[in-house]
């Protein structure tokens, strides 16, 4: 749980910077393009990470553009557009609208009482969650996964370093 707004806002911008860098290795021609039967697309999952900024927040009163999760975007480009309006309308939201006291006040979400503070870190935790599966979407299509908490495979080559051997 949160209980400092300037502490949910470093960490929130430290995660807005690490999903961008994620969404911009994604393509128009593999947006949409499904690696089994039944699972979300790359895009799909792209586009869910967006709106849930947007459809969690305004849950609590924040000012921040709900985006239909339904319809999601033709191109890559406009799903970063939309994710990074959404985050900074986030950030701007919290620093205007609520102080430390506001992180302990108790809304109804989904049924259950959450504090604000708790809602704020679900936020990122279900973020952080959907951004790792979609690192693995991507590896499934053939994309390079960027770094986030530490290089990928395709990033060792820039340290000019090894990868890490791998157990057979």
């Amino acid at each position: 749980m949160f209980y400092y707004v300037k502490d949910f806002i470093a960490d929130y911008k430290n995660e807005v910077a690490a999903t961008l860098k994620i969404f911009r290795t994604l393509n128009d021609e593999t947006l949409y393009k499904r690696v089994d039967g039944y699972g979300r697309s790359a895009g799909n999952l792209a586009w869910h990470i967006t709106t849930a900024v947007g459809e969690m927040m305004s849950r609590t009163g924040l000012k921040v553009t709900a985006l239909n999760d339904d319809a999601s975007p033709d191109t890559a480009k406009e799903i970063v557009d939309a994710y990074d309006k959404a985050s900074q309308e986030l950030i701007a939201a919290v620093e205007s609208s609520w102080k430390d006291e506001d992180l302990l006040k108790e809304l109804d979400m989904y049924g259950e009482m959450w504090k604000n503070g708790v809602t704020l870190q679900i936020l990122l935790r279900h973020e952080i969650h959907h951004r790792a599966q979609l690192t693995v979407i991507m590896r499934l299509l053939g994309l390079p996964v960027p770094g986030i908490y530490g290089p990928s495979k395709e990033e060792w080559v820039a340290y000019k370093m090894p990868a890490p051997a791998e157990r057979l």
